[in-house]
């Protein structure tokens, strides 16, 4: 197996895949143009920030696996991956901790403006009168926008500071918002209207991307607080911009719109980050998020190299245009499945998904197969009257 990490991860990574079967390239300061160039005959690419286009996975003519080091898949060209036959896998979870600690510490920042002190103070100035004004944060209401596991880190979080708690996501019920002991929210917009702070952790999705809008933002309270450490382009960065003059919003970014792909980089991103509370997208950047997400890698190289099947795939069929499921149990000997993928060719079913089953003993095995139309009787009968064949069903999938 030969494997390019494209992007910074923990020194670990490498130490738990190297092995003598495994060929391994860390090349971490790889750009999304150089990437294609690089890609070579890896088969699994590992990548953390850097881009993966469809110019890379054209180029990638070994490429199985692709790997995201975090949680979203939004900088990978999934659909090309998928075209390709290229699985996409992802670390859900991992750097949770990291990302809330962080939206945490931004709320904290803005209430107590404790960017504009210390610049003040390192420009030798002692503004107490005016940097000793804030709300304060306990009894507050901190509304959340996205309930997945970072939203429910900040929830935790946000309890432990005696906050109130009003949430919205697509996946919150009534129900299980009284479980989380926090209010439900019907709307983005009711969020909006009742909470002091406003706290996002949405994916970037065509539903997502520009939510926070010049609407949603008219309806928060002035002088309330926002903060994002999801994705930019949740933000409607004109009408932000806008709202933080009319409405002395107070807000905390990690993430913009146009930032730049390269740790180090001028950002001259229209004068948005000077008005805000503001740091370089390094909201999973700690050395616990870095080493879980590392174990996750492995974890999942690992999967892939015993199975043939990764863990956390993102990009299978949501529902298999399978019509009949065939099972065949046989006697585990050279070719009897090859036969009977040869009898279904001829006839024109189509194979959607296969699972072969090995018993205790490797003497027999169960062959399950998704196939796409109902096989004739004379081809069933064909079949099951192998020499090798214990017993042939077939049965129709649910529509």
């Amino acid at each position: 197996m030969r494997i390019l990490i494209a992007d910074k991860l923990s020194d670990s990574t490498v130490q738990q895949l190297a092995d003598p079967h495994t060929e391994i390239r860390f090349q971490p300061d790889l750009s999304e143009e150089q990437l294609p160039d690089a890609i070579g005959d890896a088969n699994v690419l590992v990548v953390r920030s850097t881009k993966v286009t469809s110019a890379t996975i054209d180029l990638a003519a070994h490429l199985s696996l692709i790997i995201r080091a975090g949680a979203g898949v939004n900088t990978i060209d999934v659909e090309t991956a998928s075209s390709r036959g290229i699985y996409v896998t992802n670390c859900p979870g991992k750097n949770s901790d990291a990302v809330a600690e962080l939206a945490i510490g931004l709320l904290i920042a803005c209430d107590r403006r404790i960017v504009d002190a210390g610049v003040a103070m390192r420009s030798g100035q002692w503004r107490k009168k005016e940097f000793g004004k804030a709300a304060g944060l306990r009894g507050r209401r901190l509304g959340i926008l996205g309930l997945g596991t970072i939203g429910r880190a900040v929830v935790r979080r946000a309890i432990a500071l005696e906050m109130s708690v009003t949430a919205w996501s697509r996946s919150l019920t009534p129900e299980i918002a009284d479980g989380l002991g926090i209010k439900f929210a019907p709307t983005p917009l009711d969020v909006a209207r009742t909470s002091d702070a406003v706290s996002l952790h949405l994916a970037a999705t065509k539903d997502t991307v520009g939510l926070v809008d010049a609407e949603f933002l008219s309806q928060m309270k002035p002088g309330s607080i926002l903060v994002n450490t999801s994705r930019g382009d949740i933000i409607d960065t004109a009408a932000l911009k806008l709202a933080i003059a009319e409405k002395n919003l107070r807000v905390g970014l990690d993430v913009f719109a146009d930032e730049p792909a390269d740790g180090t980089a001028d950002f001259l991103d229209s004068g948005l980050a000077q008005l805000v509370t503001a740091t370089p997208h390094i909201g999973a950047s700690t050395e616990q998020a870095s080493q879980a997400i590392a174990d996750e890698v492995v974890r999942i190289v690992r999967s892939f190299r015993e199975t043939g099947r990764p863990a956390n795939v993102v990009n299978l069929c949501a529902r298999s245009p399978a019509t009949h499921s065939l099972v065949v149990r046989h006697f585990n000997r050279v070719g009897v499945i090859a036969g009977v993928l040869d009898a279904l060719r001829e006839e024109g079913v189509n194979v959607e998904e296969m699972d072969n089953t090995i018993f205790d003993g490797a003497s027999a095995a169960c062959c399950t197969l998704q196939l796409d139309q109902a096989p004739s009787t004379a081809l069933l009968t064909a079949i099951e009257a192998g020499n090798d064949v214990l017993q042939v069903t077939l049965e129709a999938r649910d529509s």
